[in-house]
């Protein structure tokens, strides 16, 4: 088992929660509806939270954890806000990206929960980190399958 593997893995997911975090804010400001307003915001505190405890388990190893999101989810985002001001901000669309998003991320905890490598630890926060991503996930998914 390797502190480094496991920083390496820690950081590559504490990126992409930030990336998530990030994303829900931006689903948040452009929402129309305060219903999905106040439900973006609310992950994008989940996400947070998810984020700072990772954060603590790579400082539990003696490494220095990520605390920004990565390049592309700027890009991500900058694509989505071009989108947005030529096809309006609307609330389907919002959800839309939002889920994308979420297959994303979710798939992003699967392959490290599939690290076999992993130190106890370490997968016990990952798993802890995964049952929000997957209740997002799943939340997200089913609204999107509602609104469409």
């Amino acid at each position: 088992m390797s502190d480094t593997n496991d920083i390496s893995v820690l950081n590559g997911l504490i990126k992409t929660t930030l990336d998530s975090m990030k994303g829900y804010e931006d689903a948040a400001k452009d929402a129309e509806s305060t219903q999905f307003a106040t439900l973006f915001a609310d992950f994008a505190r989940d996400r947070s939270q998810v984020a700072t405890d990772l954060q603590a388990q790579v400082r539990t190893l003696g490494g220095e954890p990520e605390t920004d999101s990565s390049l592309l989810a700027a890009a991500h985002r900058t694509f989505m806000d071009l989108k947005q001001a030529i096809t309006g901000k609307d609330d389907k669309a919002i959800i839309q990206e939002v889920e994308r998003g979420e297959d994303h991320i979710k798939a992003k905890y699967e392959a490290a929960l599939k690290d076999g490598g992993l130190a106890p630890a370490t997968t016990a926060a990952i798993t802890k980190g995964f049952a929000s991503v997957r209740e997002g996930h799943d939340k997200m998914s089913a609204l999107k399958h509602g609104v469409a």
